[in-house]
């Protein structure tokens, strides 16, 4: 039977915590509903509140309400003047999909093995979209209209999920609504596509639009130029745009007579979509606007008082519990997110974590966790530069702008520093004092103890999340054939410490020559996610790990592809390429997707070195019939590969 909280209080209609407005009683098909579902009408509260959850995608919260002195968002400013505005709200990572299968779960995509952008995961059958349960106590759930979970989303999730979908077309206007819809105008393509641009803000008056050159806020890490300028200009336009929908929704809800009893959410997925913002862990890609606002009968403990400011850490996976426990349901055990509004609420969160992992075509293992003022990054591949050479980013005016600069010397130096060719293995940040994050604090002796405690609760988090991002993409595909789900790779009970020892090597894959005699032994393991950091962590410190040429050696005979290659790069960059071509070829041939693309990242990575097996890189941008859509990636880091050996880069060193 499902257990039912109303608000937190018992389900008794006399309780002192139920003062709501009273609906007609149920009718005969919910009736039905609630009695096939082991619920008499009895049980029914006096009134449920109902949800509209409204998001945007690619902002930050550049609106009047947070104290931005350029914005133009009277719609929100007066949504959060009649509710609450959440200080300290962040995603768990700086792009989408990822973020959106933990906000339709409540758990970390890290958990759940939905990480790697545009990757297709399987969810273990206990693991449900929370609309799933409300619908379950009789609510209608609609979605307008982007899922983007990376998994293929269970058909008891919504009642109708289109571009039509509206807590209207609900059957019966009594029943109880969770309704979401989505902005997608001011995505990343509205700022870097100009038509894009020009049709979501054509609804703008001519005092709506903003002057570049005023906009003090922009970031010291963006050259000044008026090309870099507009791109910052153009998102204020998208965002006042994408305000006036948000002014036409909660119309409609009035309209209907129902603003009074409906809980409205106002989020965003992640920050801006520019360069260091989307896809990143800093403020600038995972700190998001949140405004809550609670019609009065639905508000509890001090709840919800118009104009409130909370500074609590809220993370985005806590807004699909909050929605369950303000409909009064039990959050089932497995959810990872926590509420925060409503009755018998939790600890506040110490708190948040976040998580970058393959974007698109390029792989960068990268985890982050931040209180209220402290940020720790932890780079798993410093020898990799900020900026990757990745299409989608490319596209856009701004970064056209920093290559071009750079490539010129004409980059100053916060700006320069994201063209470095590697990153700090740690970074720490006073976001108070440092709200751009640009002062690295790692190495100043003053902050140890705060280094010390943030890199300890990210290890913890790590270990006690099972971390799947730390598992190679083609050990986590290949495991989920054999388990039937990512969540399960790192709970098998016939190897409970497997967890562990990926964690512990993955972090020695970047602590250099003290780590080279444990990164040795790892190449024993039993488990090939083990192995696989050890030829990693031997790779990293490069030409003084010739000790260990022996075992890379050996690695390239590894059963697993994806050792192999590891291997490989380790050679290459021990100085011994006539071994590991061959492999890596023989790999970029005949492996599975993600194999191949990680066989095609070293060909890039190791530059001119690559230049003996260019033809057979060539050869494998032929089309083969047996890649599924994502084969683009490959196709793309190829074609990059290929065009720089053309040039006159380096060898690695």
């Amino acid at each position: 039977m499902i257990s039912l909280r109303f608000l937190g209080s018992s389900t008794s209609l006399h309780s002192p915590l139920i003062t709501l407005h009273r609906a007609p009683a149920p009718s005969f098909k919910a009736a039905l509903f609630l009695l096939g579902l082991g619920l008499s009408c009895a049980a029914l509260p006096a009134s449920r509140p109902n949800f509209l959850w409204i998001s945007a995608e690619d902002i930050n919260a550049r609106f009047g309400c947070y104290g931005d002195p350029h914005a133009i968002t009277p719609h929100l400013d007066e949504l959060a003047s009649q509710g609450m505005r959440y200080s300290h709200a962040f995603t768990t990572a700086g792009v989408c999909a990822p973020c959106r299968s933990g906000i339709i779960t409540g758990m970390y995509q890290t958990t759940l093995g939905t990480q790697h952008m545009r990757s297709r995961a399987k969810l273990p059958d206990h693991i449900r979209p929370f609309p799933t349960y409300l619908r379950q106590s009789g609510y209608y759930c609609s979605n307008n209209r982007k899922q983007d979970y990376q998994f293929n989303t269970p058909e008891d999730a919504w009642d109708e999920s289109s571009g039509e979908a509206h807590w209207r077309n609900r059957p019966d206007r009594n029943q109880p609504f969770f309704a979401v819809f989505n902005f997608t105008g001011c995505h990343e393509s509205g700022i870097a596509n100009s038509n894009k641009y020009r049709e979501v803000t054509e609804v703008l008056t001519p005092d709506q639009r903003q002057d570049p050159s005023r906009l003090d806020t922009y970031p010291p890490y963006y050259p000044e130029t008026p090309l870099a300028r507009e791109d910052w200009k153009r998102q204020y336009e998208l965002i006042t745009a994408m305000d006036a929908w948000v002014g036409d929704l909660v119309g409609q809800l009035k309209e209907d007579g129902l603003y009074e009893n409906t809980i409205i959410f106002y989020w965003s997925d992640h920050g801006v979509g520019l360069p260091r913002a989307k896809r990143w862990l800093y403020d600038s890609g995972t700190h998001v606007p949140l405004i809550i606002r609670i019609p009065e009968g639905f508000r509890r403990d001090g709840q919800g008082i118009p104009g409130t400011v909370a500074d609590r850490l809220v993370s985005s996976i806590d807004f699909g519990p909050t929605v369950l426990h303000l409909a009064g349901l039990e959050i089932p055990g497995h959810v990872q997110g926590r509420p925060f509004l409503g009755a018998d609420l939790p600890p506040p969160r110490e708190y948040v974590y976040g998580a970058r992992d393959r974007m698109d075509e390029r792989y960068d293992i990268i985890r982050m966790v931040r209180d209220e003022r402290y940020k720790y990054i932890r780079n798993y591949e410093p020898l990799k530069t900020y900026y990757q050479y990745m299409n989608t980013p490319e596209k856009g005016v701004l970064m056209g702008e920093l290559r071009r600069l750079h490539e010129a010397g004409k980059l100053e130096p916060m700006a320069a520093n994201y063209f470095n060719p590697t990153k700090p293995v740690e970074e720490l940040y006073d976001t108070r004092a440092d709200p751009n994050e640009v002062f690295n604090l790692a190495d100043d002796p003053r902050y140890v103890g705060t280094l010390t405690r943030l890199r300890r609760a990210h290890l913890e988090w790590v270990r006690t999340t099972r971390d799947t991002g730390l598992l190679a993409e083609p050990i986590l595909v290949e495991r989920e054939k054999v388990i039937g789900h990512r969540y399960g790779i790192l709970r098998q009970e016939d190897d409970p410490t497997l967890a562990a020892r990926v964690a512990e090597t993955a972090v020695l894959a970047s602590q250099g020559m003290e780590a080279l005699p444990s990164l040795t032994k790892a190449m024993s393991d039993r488990d090939n996610a083990v192995r696989y950091w050890g030829a990693i962590g031997v790779g990293n410190i490069g030409q003084p790990a010739q000790s260990a040429i022996g075992a890379m050696t050996k690695a390239l005979r590894d059963p697993s592809p994806v050792v192999r290659v590891a291997a490989a790069r380790a050679l290459c960059r021990l100085g011994k390429p006539s071994e590991a071509l061959p492999v890596l070829v023989e790999v970029l041939r005949g492996g599975e997707q993600w194999e191949r693309l990680h066989a095609a990242i070293v060909l890039d990575e190791i530059d001119r070195m690559a230049k003996p097996v260019k033809e057979a890189m060539r050869a494998a941008l032929l089309p083969r019939k047996d890649l599924y859509a994502e084969g683009k990636y490959v196709v793309r880091v190829l074609n990059r590969a290929l065009n720089q050996l053309e040039g006159t880069r380096n060898e690695v060193p």
